[in-house]
């Protein structure tokens, strides 16, 4: 592996290259403020529309110099950057590595020459951070995640390296706005949801505590995709933001590693293995620095973009005019990183997904061995690997990590089955997202059997290795016990036992007596053929086609002298596909797993993977989410910024959120409430700016901005809101004017997420959300006491004109169904007073900003089972509220969509898509009424005000820092490293 630093060394002679490193010291020994400048020898150029004159900044008198300090022998000059030398910078960037036409100096080119003046401060830092971590040689973290939803780069790197305003005057003088140029920025299309942002703050923590890590994942090409609102609905185009190019990224053209697909396994004389033919492609590694904030560590973000050698390209079938098979090699690989979670309703879908999962890991794993080997020096010792190493699975995408683990040390290392499975079991850690069943992957035992072969082998080796510790733990005495045991905890679902335990288990069935075996057998044959007669034949993907028949003993009917099979309990069903479950793989193969909110890591427990909670209670943990406080505060909201650190006395509670409690012995402060809500207004006044401009709606800042923005999915209840704004609409078009205003507050209500492509249902509210906004927005008897917008394309960038301006926030999931959720926690830093259910991490937020600034409705957790067989069983009966706006509805007053789908998921008792699994029924009426006391309260503004303030001083538990120290300490076993 080549060395991993970037050189900045100049080979022009007309120019001479001054690498500066700018510091300034804080109290607590941070180092921060570091750029990168070029300086030419010529003087100034001139550029047609605007003169950009580059200065020499280290001959400038002007400048104020600084003691050097010690970065050890290469050691460069040290002083503070101010806006003339920041100006050069970005001028140098203008003219010498040019994006756009040399003639002007526009906005786009003016974003570019800025982010890639900001980068080389940030490539001499992550330079000097990873120097510094080979030199120390600690334990690293290795972070691995299917997405990452990053946001705009430029305003956060340079609020972190504390250059704000000196990029901001430089800016001006060079006749542009700051806030103009970082808005030319598109948001970086690697994520989707509250997965990808979870890892793009837990990265901003890691390096602004100073802790050895590197993230990994995949860098793709059109994202998930851009969503556009029109009368139809959703509409699905493809990313651009890559189309300028990423100035931010820095291609390692030498960091590459070869990721294969399909072939066979081939048995050596020896008995090794080697996964040979089928298809090859490259890996290529893209940088990205993350600065931390006010510390010279910038940790780094390794994106892999995939591709074929040029000699894959078919020169012949080309000039033959097959332009197709000529190139196919090379769009084959290329689509890997097309995609964000590419549909996978085909077996092309499925097959392109798993590509992409094995991606990550392959190629990250094989980096992640090389950098161990590099520190190791001559004498490797792959025992120490867990020493050096962590690596923590986000969510079961990277589970390939551990079968691929494995294979590298057996099969390329040398090492034996037994050292590899405890080095691996020590080496990886999993951290669990969700307990919806769809989400918890299982993949065809077929498909990956194609695909990956070598590493089914070596699952089939890790589940024989999982039986034959519960079979250790729980004995053969009760067969049925055991039968469950391994029916809920083994890696491969409805698969034959490995032929080591099908004999054991033989031995023991045999002792069972004949008789009871004929008759549950012959009862069980005569009630399959009875099925077999009643229903048609269909096709199980990913099963068997003949049923496969064990060394089953025989038995002789006394009556009819007929031989009859006795049938093994154990035997898979020869009608269901047989499936490798991820979450499984991943308990069974790591060291720890951790749910992300308490309420959730107790479901995890005690519901969804209660069996290896009792097998293995060591390995489970919680770690509450958290969220950076730098971009969700510091950054996106300036005015609380401000207002935060002159009655907290010091702006430290960016890194020190316990801070933010000091604000509780304040919240009935007058003077405090009125800087409050001018500083809410403000934000206000910037949504309502920004929701003319996207959407063409025109909005009242006096009235209730009620937020609710995030993916959309039935258990995330999108709908239960909208037909809670259909009642509220209904009853305002019942009353008179008068009554009217004086009945309800004044509401805004913002919409925002992305349904997936292939989820109809989710697009269905989606069209939902659209039309009642489109009727309820045109209303004249409705002016300004009720809005409904959909804000299209929600992103990060989105989000951060939102939260600051949103007073109530929605987080109104189906209890025990959200794992934690991320923006409950920004929503409630910036003052935003949440309306929820209990669940994820509603629980503990309401436990920390207090009860009664809480709006709490709905079922408990506990209550969900009980009430769905209570609708099974046709005793729930809907509220007459909830009939009445259904009927309203589907009278057509929002268009002539036919809305039976949608409302007739609510109703009936049983069936798919029917029988209202998410309880919006049943939770609609204790709705209504919380929805209420969020009027009365509002009408208070005083009070109103008091819960806002209290809500951020509640707030600094969910900060991403203090769950990065808890990963840190408890499963990862790493600590800081402060560079000097």
């Amino acid at each position: 592996m080549a060395s991993s630093t970037f050189s900045s060394k100049c080979t022009d002679p007309k120019w001479v290259c001054h690498p500066k490193r700018f510091a300034v010291s804080s109290n607590n020994g941070r180092i921060s403020r570091l750029a990168f400048l070029r300086t030419p020898r010529l003087g100034c150029s001139s550029m047609r529309s605007r003169k950009l004159c580059i200065t020499n900044v280290s001959s400038d008198q002007t400048q104020g110099q600084k003691e050097p300090v010690n970065q050890g022998e290469d050691a460069l000059g040290i002083f503070t950057p101010d806006a003339a030398s920041v100006a050069s910078s970005i001028k140098y960037h203008a003219e010498f590595t040019p994006s756009f036409a040399p003639e002007k100096f526009e906005l786009p080119k003016a974003y570019y020459a800025t982010a890639e003046s900001v980068r080389d401060s940030l490539i001499i830092n992550w330079n000097s951070t990873y120097d510094y971590y080979e030199k120390m040689n600690a334990k690293q973290a290795y972070y691995l995640s299917l997405e990452y939803l990053q946001g705009r780069a430029l305003l956060n790197a340079i609020g972190n390296l504390d250059l704000t305003g000196a990029y901001a005057e430089a800016l001006k003088k060079l006749g542009h706005n700051l806030e103009d140029v970082a808005s030319q920025e598109p948001d970086a299309a690697l994520g989707n949801g509250g997965l990808g942002r979870l890892a793009s703050c837990f990265l901003d923590s890691l390096a602004t505590l100073n802790y050895p890590a590197w993230g990994y994942g995949l860098r793709y090409r059109y994202g998930l995709f851009k969503q556009r609102i029109t009368k139809e609905g959703q509409e699905e185009v493809a990313e651009n933001w890559l189309e300028m190019g990423n100035p931010w990224e820095i291609v390692r053209n030498d960091v590459t590693y070869p990721v294969k697909f399909f072939g066979e396994v081939a048995t050596g004389p020896d008995g090794s293995k080697k996964w040979v033919g089928g298809e090859d492609i490259i890996a290529v590694a893209y940088d990205v620095p993350i600065p931390g904030y006010r510390t010279k560590t910038t940790i780094n973000l390794r994106l892999w973009s995939t591709k074929v050698t040029s000699e894959e390209f078919d020169l012949h079938s080309f000039n033959a005019g097959d332009h197709a098979k000529a190139y196919a090699a090379l769009k084959n690989a290329e689509k890997i990183c097309y995609i964000l979670y590419p549909g996978d309703e085909s077996v092309e879908g499925k097959t392109l997904r798993l590509k992409q999962q094995y991606t990550l890991c392959s190629a990250s794993l094989q980096d992640i061995i090389a950098r161990f080997e590099k520190r190791s020096g001559d004498h490797v010792d792959w025992k120490n690997l867990p020493e050096k190493v962590a690596v923590q699975m986000n969510d079961t995408h990277p589970t390939l990590c551990i079968p691929e683990l494995i294979r590298i040390l057996v099969d390329v290392k040398n090492l034996s089955w037994e050292e590899a499975w405890k080095i691996t079991q020590r080496t990886v850690a999993y951290t669990n997202h969700t307990v919806l069943p769809e989400a918890l992957e299982k993949w065809s035992l077929d498909l990956l059997q194609k695909l990956l072969p070598r590493h089914v082998e070596i699952i089939k080796m890790i589940d024989e290795e999982l039986i034959d510790t519960i079979i250790a733990e729980y004995g053969m005495k009760d067969l049925s016990v055991l039968h469950q045991k391994l029916k809920e905890m083994r890696i491969l679902d409805n698969v034959e036992l490995p032929d080591s335990v099908k004999t054991l288990l033989l031995e023991v069935e045999s002792a069972i007596p004949a008789e009871e075996a004929v008759a549950s057998q012959v009862e069980e044959e005569e009630e399959k053929k009875e099925e077999e007669e009643e229903e048609p034949e269909v096709e199980i993907k990913g099963g068997d086609e003949e049923e496969e028949v064990g060394e089953d003993s025989k038995a002789i009917d006394e009556e009819d002298q007929v031989i009859v099979k006795r049938k093994s309990l154990f035997d898979p069903d020869p009608k269901q596909p047989k499936l490798v479950r991820m979450a499984n793989l991943c308990i069974a193969g790591g060291f720890a797993v951790n749910g992300v909110a308490e309420i959730h890591s107790e479901i995890v427990k005690e519901e969804v993977f209660n069996e290896f909670y009792k097998l293995w209670p060591e390995k489970f943990q919680n770690k509450t989410n958290g969220v950076t406080p730098r971009r969700w505060i510091r950054f996106c909201n300036p005015d609380l910024s401000k207002i935060l650190t002159k009655w907290i006395g010091t702006d430290d509670w960016t890194i020190n959120m316990e801070k933010l409690g000091l604000l509780r012995k304040f919240a009935d402060n007058e003077d405090l409430q009125l800087e409050w809500r001018e500083a809410k207004r403000k934000n206000k006044t910037k949504v309502a700016a920004f929701l003319k401009d996207k959407t063409g709606y025109t909005v009242n800042p006096d009235a209730m901005f009620d937020v609710q923005v995030k993916r959309i999915h039935e258990y995330k209840r999108q709908l239960l809101n909208i037909m809670g704004i259909v009642y509220r609409y209904k009853k305002m078009k019942e009353m008179s004017p008068g009554d009217r205003q004086r009945s309800f507050v004044p509401r805004v209500c913002i919409f925002g997420g992305k349904a997936f492509a292939t989820y109809v249902q989710a697009k269905r509210i989606v069209k939902f959300i659209r039309d009642v906004g489109a009727t309820v927005n045109n209303d004249p008897e409705i002016g300004d006491l009720l809005k409904v917008v959909f804000v299209p394309d929600y992103n990060v960038s989105v989000a951060e004109v939102l939260i600051p301006g949103s007073e109530l926030s929605q987080h109104i999931s189906t209890a025990g169904m959200e794992a934690s959720g991320t923006s409950n926690m920004k929503f409630s830093m910036n003052g935003c007073i949440l309306i929820g259910t209990l669940d994820g991490a509603n629980v503990e937020i309401r436990e920390e900003v207090g009860e009664d600034n809480f709006f709490l409705f709905g079922a408990r957790a506990d209550e969900i089972t009980h009430l769905r067989k209570e609708r099974a069983e046709g005793k729930f009966v809907a509220d007459p509220r909830f009939e009445e706006v259904k009927a309203f509805v589907r009278s057509g007053v929002f268009g002539p969509y036919n809305y039976d789908e949608l409302m007739g998921s609510l109703e009936g008792n049983e069936g798919y898509g029917r029988a209202d699994f998410f309880l919006v029924g049943k939770d609609f009426p204790s709705y209504l009424e919380c929805q209420e006391k969020v009027d009365e309260a509002y009408r208070d503004q005083q009070r109103w005000t008091k819960m806002s303030i209290l809500n951020t001083a509640g707030s600094y538990k969910f900060s991403s820092d203090r769950t990065i120290h808890e990963y840190a300490k408890d499963i990862w076993g790493i600590d800081p490293i402060l560079l000097p």
